[in-house]
């Protein structure tokens, strides 16, 4: 069932969206080379509540983390650990948070400073894809013209892998609502989008082959060549003439831009 909101609630979805970009912002602040992913997830879990709000990931459908790092070839889903980061990874973190009952939960793709060039266009080019998919989150449109943008502008024009398996999402008072939001379609089908319906909209676009294996711990999802992936979130309502932003990548980049351990995307 898709759960269409009051702007009062449309307002609560926001304040928890503000509180994972302002975690991922300071995650920006503080990635370096030598630290741990297992570092930052006990860092979101001490900002997260002392503002409030409980990580949302931790022991959902049992998950054991409080957050997904997913370093290179891994996509989404990857388990926070102690293997030290290095100056040519990409490092994509996927968070969520509670806050007085509402969810907020979107992700950002960090290229350290000595990653390729290659490497930091695929960020580049997922980042964009995302924008381009939101711009079709309008009133009247259908959920395959999300998808349909995002893939012209990453398969189609760069032919890169986008992931099928994996899709955004519905959000509200549950992490995962109705409809679901694939990053691949045609125009004019699916859903159709109405004022006040809230969506995570994130790309997961791959170098290589769209295709994916699963880990044995039944949740690290990696590219099956093995090349790197990059992953973009951003919680977006759906309104008449321009889609409203209820994240903020802003406070991310400022912080990015200032760290020099990580190239600008």
């Amino acid at each position: 069932m898709i759960y269409y909101k009051t702007d009062t609630e449309v307002e609560a979805v926001r304040k928890a969206a503000l509180l994972v970009s302002h975690t991922l912002a300071e995650v920006a602040k503080m990635l370096k080379p030598g630290m741990t992913t297992l570092d930052i997830d006990h860092f979101c879990n001490t900002y997260i509540r002392d503002h409030g709000a409980l990580p949302s990931f931790y022991q959902y459908r049992g998950f054991p983390y409080n957050i997904c790092a997913s370093v290179n070839d891994v996509v989404v889903h990857g388990f926070p650990n102690k293997k030290l980061i290095l100056d040519d990874d990409i490092v994509s973190i996927d968070l969520g948070v509670i806050l007085n009952g509402w969810h907020g939960d979107h992700g950002y793709s960090f290229v350290m400073h000595k990653a390729s060039n290659d490497v930091l266009l695929l960020a580049k080019r997922t980042k964009e894809s995302l924008y381009k998919g939101i711009e079709q989150a309008v009133s009247g449109n259908k959920i395959g013209d999300i998808g349909y943008a995002i893939q012209q502008a990453t398969e189609k024009k760069y032919g890169y892998g986008v992931v099928t398996d994996l899709v955004g999402h519905g959000l509200g008072r549950s992490l995962h609502e109705d409809p679901q939001v694939p990053n691949y379609g045609k125009k004019g089908t699916g859903v159709l989008l109405q004022d006040n319906l809230i969506l995570a909209i994130e790309p997961m676009i791959n170098m290589g082959t769209a295709k994916i294996t699963m880990d044995k711990d039944g949740w690290t999802i990696r590219t099956k060549d093995k090349k790197p992936s990059a992953h973009f979130e951003h919680d977006v309502c759906v309104k008449k003439n321009k889609p409203w932003i209820l994240s903020d990548f802003s406070v991310i980049e400022q912080a990015e831009k200032a760290n020099p351990f990580l190239l600008e995307i």
